[in-house]
């Protein structure tokens, strides 16, 4: 930014805004009374603006609220905040306004100077097209933000994370299928259990992505109602009947999503129960994405002194001081992000429950921890597909010999023998560090035919037939 600065006016007075800032006087003041975080809204969000920008100007060109060179002239520039070529002028700090009015503002006068330069005249002077009069017509912060957050994060989620979270549900899926015939020791409360399919073990993880990507796809019907037409309390005062149906056709048509008005403006306004729940749907995800990712790690200890099941790809050297360890890096950062986004949920709830009356004014915040957590789970699950889930190999033979010398294979004797005759096999076996097979041989409990069946661990992993 230029060091020089100009003088302009708002409804509070005078302001010295940076020469050559697109943004105005209602904006510097905001950057000087939040020089909070430093955070700033995302490039989803800015993108958001710009739709819904545009959007309001073909509007309201439609309902000769705006003349066709005002219209044409806000609906470029509109597009070019779309398109991310201001993204350097949008300096708002997240914690600011609970109703984001400070940023729906930077958007109005970025837009509005930068419509002033298309038609030939300058930044600053807010002619011909004015911030409030024309880039606003139709709109308050009440309804725009709202409606931002939710274009911004239903686009987030259907762009990036559900092809990232199909790509990793394919993979694992795929694992599941090469790993089924390969039998190991199933565990519960860290301990030996009875045996179970490799393949098995993945069509679980397979089946969580799955049911994560339902989860997400169920919050469309409450996402997709947008706010917009309800300005300042949700009763639609200064705007026309027309406008948010118009506004919102072109949204889709911007966007290619379905979106529609909402079928109660005094809850879209009043409540953000739609956002609590996508952030429900992302923290649930998380938490399936965090039991993944540690039993990965788990069954990948080792090498040789862990439990080793499967073999994780080497990506990167793993200790400084001691050569030759590998770490399952990529686990551990899918977990600490699976962290991040468990905690924003804790924000973005509390966003929700903190609303009064006609406005929540916790948007802000919710936006920001929402397409935070978006965009890491986007990233970090990619990375963990591509990079970890992708090279996974089984070690059969471990399997194998995990499988032998397990005391949970006296489960199938149970049935035949009894509880207790099947539980002092398995406490001398364990006494004397032989295997349940060579104790139960031993005993003469059944003949070594019969011992065969009982003790195959393939028929342990189905159902009596």
């Amino acid at each position: 930014m230029s060091d020089k600065f100009r003088l302009e006016k708002d409804s509070m007075g005078e302001m010295k805004v940076p020469g050559d800032a697109l943004w105005g006087a209602s904006t510097q003041r905001a950057v000087e009374n939040f020089p909070i975080s430093g955070y700033r809204f995302p490039r989803r969000f800015i993108q958001a603006l710009g739709v819904i920008k545009k959007a309001a100007a073909l509007a309201n060109v439609e309902l000769a609220l705006l003349n066709k060179t005002h219209s044409e002239a806000i609906a470029q520039a509109a597009a070019e905040v779309l398109e991310g070529r201001w993204d350097d002028h949008f300096v708002v700090d997240i914690f600011q306004t609970g109703s984001g009015t400070s940023t729906n503002m930077n958007a109005n006068e970025v837009i509005a100077n930068r419509a002033n330069q298309i038609l030939g005249g300058n930044i600053g002077e807010m002619k011909p097209v004015h911030p409030n009069d024309h880039v606003n017509i139709g709109q308050s912060s009440n309804d725009v933000i709202p409606t931002a957050i939710h274009v911004a994060v239903w686009e987030a989620i259907k762009t990036d994370l559900l092809p990232a979270l199909l790509k990793l549900e394919k993979t694992l899926a795929e694992k599941a299928t090469a790993f089924d015939k390969i039998l190991k020791i199933g565990r519960t409360h860290l301990q030996d259990a009875t045996p179970i399919r490799l393949g098995q073990e993945f069509s679980g993880y397979a089946c969580m992505v799955e049911h994560g990507i339902r989860r997400l796809e169920r919050c469309e019907e409450s996402i997709s109602e947008l706010a917009l037409g309800g300005t300042a309390v949700g009763t639609g005062i200064n705007t026309k009947a027309d406008f948010a149906p118009k506004a919102i056709e072109h949204i889709n048509a911007l966007t290619g999503l379905s979106f529609k008005e909402a079928g109660n403006h005094f809850e879209a306004q009043g409540s953000k129960d739609a956002l609590v729940e996508v952030s429900g749907a992302l923290k649930t995800l998380a938490a399936s994405l965090t039991k993944i990712a540690n039993d990965v790690r788990w069954l990948g200890s080792g090498p040789r002194c862990g439990i080793g099941e499967i073999k994780l790809p080497a990506v990167q050297p793993g200790s400084s001081i001691m050569p030759g360890k590998v770490n399952p890096v990529m686990a551990e950062a899918l977990l600490q992000v699976c962290a991040q986004v468990i905690g924003n949920d804790a924000a973005v709830t509390w966003g929700g429950a903190a609303g009064n009356f006609e406005l929540n004014v916790m948007m802000p915040v919710m936006a920001h921890n929402l397409l935070e957590s978006i965009t890491l789970l986007s990233n970090a699950v990619t990375a963990f597909s591509d990079r970890c889930v992708a090279g996974i190999e089984a070690d059969e033979e471990r399997s194998a010999e995990m499988i032998e010398k397990s005391l949970a294979m006296c489960t199938s004797l149970s049935p035949i023998i009894g509880y207790l005759a099947a539980a002092d096999i398995a406490k001398e076996a364990y006494k004397t560090g032989r295997t349940v097979r060579e104790v139960a041989r031993e005993k003469g409990v059944m003949s070594d035919e019969e011992l065969k069946r009982a003790l195959d661990p393939w028929s342990m992993t189905e159902p009596d037939k």
